[in-house]
Order: C-alpha cells, then sequence, then structure tokens
C-alpha cells in the first residue's frame, strides 16, 4: 500500500495536471443532469450520453419512488421522458397529471421487447431522459439477452445528450458509466408517509467501478 501511495505522489509531482483514478471519482461531473435527489447528485449526477445502471437487488429498496421522484424533476424541468416498461408493472397513479403529460410510457411484456423498445428510442434522439425498468422482470428472461446488447446501446447513447438509465435487479449492463446500488429498505407504512421524508431515506452506494462489481456477480 505504501508502494502505492509513493507512485501517486511522484505521479502528481511529475505531472501536476494528471488526476489518479481516486480523484476522478470524487472530482464534479461537468456533463451530468442534476436530478434533485441529494443522495444522488452529490455522489454522481446522472451522465448525459451515457448508461447509468441502479441496481435493486430487493423488494422495499425505494426503487419505484427513486425513479418517480427523477420523472417529476424531468416533468419540473419541462422535459419529455420516456418510461420503458419491461414487466408492464407501473402504477400510474404515483405520478402526477404533470409528469404524466410530458412522460412517454412504454408497456413491454418481457425484457427483449424492453430493450428494443429502448433503442428505438435512443436512436430517435429527440428524448432527454429515457428509463429502462426491468427490475419486475424474471430472471429466466435476462439469459437471453446477449452481452452485445448494452454496448450496442451504449454506442447510440454517447452520440447524444440523453440521460439513459436501467433499473436492474443485479447487475447486467456491462459499459454502465456508472453503477448505483439501493441499499434502502422500506416497509408498507412508507406509502403513507411524506414524499420528502422519503426522499432523504433513501440510501445509495456508488460501484468504485461497474465493471468490477458486473465480474463479481
Amino acid at each position: 500500500m505504501s508502494n502505492i501511495i509513493q507512485l501517486r505522489q511522484l505521479l502528481a509531482e511529475k505531472f501536476p495536471g494528471m488526476r489518479t483514478h481516486a480523484e476522478q471519482l470524487q472530482a464534479p461531473r461537468s456533463n451530468c443532469w442534476l436530478s434533485g435527489i441529494p443522495q444522488l447528485d452529490e455522489l454522481t449526477g446522472l451522465g448525459k450520453g451515457a448508461i447509468t445502471e441502479i441496481v435493486s437487488e430487493r423488494p422495499g429498496a425505494g426503487s419505484t419512488f427513486l425513479l418517480c421522484s427523477i420523472l417529476q424533476r424531468a416533468a419540473e424541468q419541462q422535459q419529455l421522458s420516456a418510461f420503458v416498461d419491461g414487466s408492464d408493472s407501473l402504477d400510474a397513479t404515483q405520478l402526477e397529471p404533470a409528469v404524466l403529460s410530458r412522460l412517454l410510457w412504454v408497456r413491454c411484456r418481457t425484457a427483449q421487447e424492453a430493450l428494443k423498445a429502448t433503442d428505438l428510442l435512443l436512436r430517435d434522439g429527440n428524448l432527454p431522459l429515457v428509463l429502462l425498468d426491468l427490475a419486475g422482470n424474471p430472471p429466466a428472461q435476462f439469459h437471453q439477452i446477449p452481452a452485445t446488447t448494452w454496448y450496442r446501446l451504449q454506442r447510440i447513447v454517447e452520440q447524444s445528450s440523453t440521460v439513459c438509465i436501467a433499473l436492474t435487479p443485479r447487475p447486467m449492463v456491462g459499459p454502465a458509466e456508472t453503477r448505483i446500488f439501493l441499499r434502502s429498505q422500506f416497509n408498507l407504512d412508507a406509502m403513507e408517509r411524506d414524499a420528502e421524508e422519503l426522499l432523504g431515506e433513501l440510501e445509495l452506494e456508488v460501484a468504485e467501478e461497474a465493471g468490477a462489481a458486473l465480474a463479481e456477480a
């Protein structure tokens, strides 16, 4: 460990303008969209022209609440959004009319259908925010998704300024620029509580290297 520290110090002295990997992780990102969720914005924000993977490994982690909050923020900024619903499970009553009026809701039955819809929306390039929700799809459907699918989506989105979010039940998006794990745990009583209060209890954790987390999954 001491050798690594010494090497970093040596590099910093020889190349003052160069940032180490650790510094890059902590540096503020200029090419990102702020979601209005403090825990998320203080960590990374949401990258434009990139895929952000949000992993919700267990029920009650707050994934639906998080996505609805992001859509609410987009509507407040007069942005159009697309929600690709992989298992046709979105409860639209959780969204205000002002959000629904600016939302394209694509209802799918399988993960494969959802990925095809996401591909079309990203190629169109007219939506600044595209959310893909695969959290409710059965595991068997994911075995049918080639790894190259995610890299194709990344190549499409990186040619635009679109914010693309993929909500998954386990790490699976290989080229994700950022992978965020939802660590909060809400019970049924949370449905009766104030949204701002719940927002403050969201627990997020950013994987240091998205590829490493995927390799361990």
